[in-house]
Parts: structure tokens; sequence; C-alpha cells
């Protein structure tokens, strides 16, 4: 396929585990390779002739990444978008059949349509880290269905999840000795760690998260930073009707990560837990309270970060 240089644009594509659907906007080019490693190293050096086009594909669980890299190698930057928002754009446009080709019209026209930006690409090292991430986040997983399955289940087989649950444990520790090593040999994610860990309930799991899923930490301001982890809260008002603010949207991950550490910090963080109760006392729900002191937390770590400072109560009251 030789691309009219003139007429390049907008480059969807849609990616599966065997092949790649690509969509051309305004020209309506449109053809399909196979997922392979030479496939996408081909496609990757046709495009590096058109650097004016915005080149965009879905989030899929990590079959992007492949593609990323080969476009990457050639000096593009590609923009990965959350699905939910493709399909929420086609509904829109009343675009409801789904084939690949499709697909990769439809991530066309929500390029041209919406026009993404791209973002700063994770570095390898980074992606790396995150990867080690998510495996922890699925071995924990498993250990948590395993030992919830072990309370109920019959007699004969209790040796078997009994074992199960001890080799996931081996494997969780030796997921987490992996993560340590990684911190080690980066003196910058050290020093970062060991400002984010001075933060009372912010232990390893949350720094890493942040280290790993959350690059953009100390670089962004209050409100941007709560909104990209997902915990900005928007209007729902139409005419006389005012609904309840809520959270939308963000990085679900780190979201649920901040959770976790929130809790921690609403008993043993002097700052977030006189903001919990400050709010408690007013008569808000604990839930909306804990989505303030999570705001409150991840701007606090955004404010250390920025600055390069430590955790100090008295600079934290005012972040």
């Amino acid at each position: 396929m030789n691309l009219i240089n003139a007429s390049i644009e907008y480059v969807g594509i849609d990616i599966s585990k065997d092949q790649l659907d690509i969509f051309v906007l305004p020209s309506r080019q449109s053809w399909s390779l196979s997922n392979d490693e030479a496939a996408r190293e081909s496609l990757a050096k046709q495009l590096a002739e058109h650097r004016q086009a915005l080149i965009v594909m879905e989030a899929t669980g990590g079959l992007e990444m492949p593609v990323v890299a080969a476009l990457v190698a050639q000096g593009l930057l590609p923009v990965v978008v959350n699905p939910r928002q493709v399909r929420d754009f086609a509904k829109a446009i009343g675009r409801l059949a789904k084939t690949d080709r499709l697909d990769a019209e439809v991530i066309a026209l929500f390029a041209q349509a919406v026009k993404p930006k791209p973002r700063e690409l994770k570095d390898e090292q980074t992606q790396q880290l995150a990867a080690l991430l998510t495996r922890r986040s699925q071995i924990v997983t498993m250990l948590t269905a395993e030992q919830n399955r072990l309370s109920r289940a019959a007699k004969p087989v209790h040796r078997d999840i009994k074992a199960h649950i001890q080799w996931l444990r081996k494997r969780l520790d030796d997921i987490d000795n992996q993560l340590r090593q990684q911190i080690k040999r980066s003196p910058l994610w050290r020093a970062k760690d060991e400002l984010l860990q001075s933060t009372p309930g912010v232990g390893d799991v949350t720094s890493l998260s942040l280290i790993a899923l959350l690059p953009e930490l100390g670089r962004l301001n209050r409100r941007q930073i709560a909104a990209l982890v997902g915990l900005a809260p928007f209007n729902r008002d139409s005419g006389k009707l005012h609904g309840r603010r809520c959270i939308w949207g963000g990085r679900a991950s780190v979201r649920c990560t901040l959770y976790m550490a929130t809790l921690a910090a609403v008993r043993f963080n002097p700052v977030i837990k006189a903001f919990y109760h400050r709010l408690t006392d007013s008569g808000k729900l604990h839930k909306v309270a804990m989505t303030a002191c999570m705001r409150k937390l991840i701007t606090i770590l955004n404010t250390m970060v920025k600055n390069n400072t430590p955790w100090n109560a008295n600079i934290a009251v005012s972040a």
C-alpha cells in the first residue's frame, strides 16, 4: 500500500492478536496486515514517511505495545486511547456495526474529530516496572480467590488449594524482590521512592505504582493530576436539575492503590486524618470523605515531587 503524502492526516489502527487493520483519512484508504514483527516494522517505516499524520489506536490489554514500540523506533509518537472513548464516539455518530475494518475507520474518525494529544510514552525501564506491578496485582487477585475458595471447598481438595496458595505466596515474594531490585538500580527512582514513602500512609506498593503508572506526578498542577487519576468531581446539572458531583474516568489502577494508601493515611497521617474527620463531622458520607482525602493525598504527593521536598505536615496542610 503506497500512501499519498498530501492525503494523510489521521490514521486509525485496530489491533487484534493476529491482524492489524489500518484506515486513513481523508483518503479513506484501508488495508490489513498480519500482526507480526516484520509487518509492524514495515508499517512503521511506511508511516514514518508521513510525519504529519496523527496515529491513534486503542489500548487492548498490552497487544498495542509491540505496535507502539515499532512506531516509536521510527521516531513517531502514536496516541493510545481508552476504548470506551472510541465506543462512545461510535454510538454518538451512529456507527453500531462492528468489524475490524469498521473499527479502524471509527478510530480514524475519532482522531479527526477529537484530535487526542500524544503524551509522553514510558521508557523501557518504566514499562518493565509497570509489567511487574500488573503481574503482582494478578497474583494478589488469584491468591485472594484461592483463600476464599479454601474456606468453602470440600476436604478432598484442601491440600491442592493450600499447595497453590503456598506457590502463589512464593511468586508474590519473588515479584516483590524484583520490584525492589528495579528501584535500587535507578538513583532517580530510588530518590523518588524515598520521597513518596516519607508520607505517612504511603508504602512500597503505592510508591511503586505511582512511579510506574503515574510518571506525570510532579509535572502537572493540582487540578490536572486529580483529573488524570480520576478524582476530579464533574458537575451533573441540567436546567433546574442539580445532580450530585461525581468522579469519572482516570487511571483505575492508580486510584485503587491510592484508596488503600488513604485508608492507612486516615488512621496514621495527621493531616489526612484531621481532614477526614472534619468532613465526616460536617455530615459528609464516608465514601465522599474518602474520595476527598484521596484527592488531597495525591495533591500533597504531587507538590512534594514537584518541589523535591519530603513529607512536612505544615506544607501538606496548604497543599
